[in-house]
């Protein structure tokens, strides 16, 4: 019997999610094998990273090395999600739908309220111009204190007032919206970044725990949509609780979680797309090595 029958990989078998230990046991190669048919059949989306090894946010983003970056994605993907709108960002979302991809755009919040201003008329403008299928109002704010709840709620109140026909939401981790049923009330969909490694999870509990936090999200969601703007396991780095980053652990985390996501109809961003150097910063090592393609745009595994 074949090893895509064996572990149920194919994604026309997905009545059944492989078992880690099935996973596990198997030679790289295999693993390899099975990841690349994910990837050639395509995942729902990916979160894009396009900071090339000299760049960190701030610096000015250029078309070329957006269409490079796209282009590369183009065949795995439908969709992409962005977290800005300025210094360049507001041309990936216009170039992506040129290239028949979709896109949850996000505004970048802090605490400069005067950028904050230029990041959500970006996202406006983007949104009235066709680019934007989901809006996203700011991106772990709370969870970094740049703002407070109230203003935060402001932002996304102007927002959908703005976009009466574009689903608006906000992106944090999953435990905010069980603290904070206003952000519930306030979102059209429910955006939420679940991280087991984060958690200190193993990876042979990582999938499980992964499906807890999206459960907990569902329980407080009113019966709106819910999907996961981020999720990921690190190819390499530091070691967190008993998360351990390896190239065999974040290829086991991405098939398990790819065959759940599709047989549960569920909408995710894989994070990342390509490793980020300038993550290293305000995360340790482990921070620029998230990506399925690495720096320089070549596939990891």
């Amino acid at each position: 019997m074949s090893f895509r029958k064996e572990t149920y990989l194919s994604y026309s078998e997905t009545e059944l999610i492989p078992k880690y230990a099935d996973l596990a046991q198997h030679a790289p190669s295999k693993l390899r094998d099975s990841f690349l048919e994910i990837l050639k059949s395509g995942t729902h989306g990916f979160c894009f990273s396009l900071y090339e090894e000299e760049q960190k946010p701030g610096d000015q983003i250029t078309e070329a090395q957006i269409r490079k970056r796209l282009e590369i994605l183009r065949p795995h993907t439908m969709w992409i999600r962005t977290f800005s709108c300025t210094e360049g960002n507001e041309m990936i979302p216009k170039i992506a739908k040129e290239y028949g991809m979709k896109a949850l755009v996000g505004a970048w919040l802090g605490s400069d309220l005067e950028k904050n201003e230029e990041e959500i008329e970006g996202l406006i403008q983007m949104a009235n111009q066709g680019f934007v299928d989901i809006a996203a109002v700011g991106n772990e704010v709370l969870y970094r204190k740049d703002l407070t709840e109230q203003q935060l709620l402001e932002y996304m109140r102007r927002v959908k007032l703005s976009l009466p026909n574009h689903p608006v939401g906000y992106v944090d981790a999953y435990y905010e919206f069980t603290l904070k049923p206003t952000l519930v009330e306030a979102s059209d969909v429910i955006l939420c970044n679940c991280y087991p490694y984060w958690e200190g999870t193993s990876i042979e509990y990582s999938f499980q725990h992964m499906v807890s936090m999206y459960q907990q999200a569902q329980s407080v969601a009113q019966g709106k949509k819910i999907i996961i703007t981020e999720t990921g396991w690190p190819s390499h780095g530091e070691t967190l609780g008993g998360a351990v980053p390896s190239l065999e652990n974040a290829l086991l985390y991405f098939i398990r979680m790819q065959l759940w996501a599709k047989r549960e109809g569920i909408e995710s961003f894989y994070f990342s797309s390509f490793d980020e150097v300038w993550k290293t910063s305000s995360e340790g090592t482990v921070g620029a090595h998230w990506g399925i393609w690495d720096a320089r745009g070549h596939l990891k595994f």
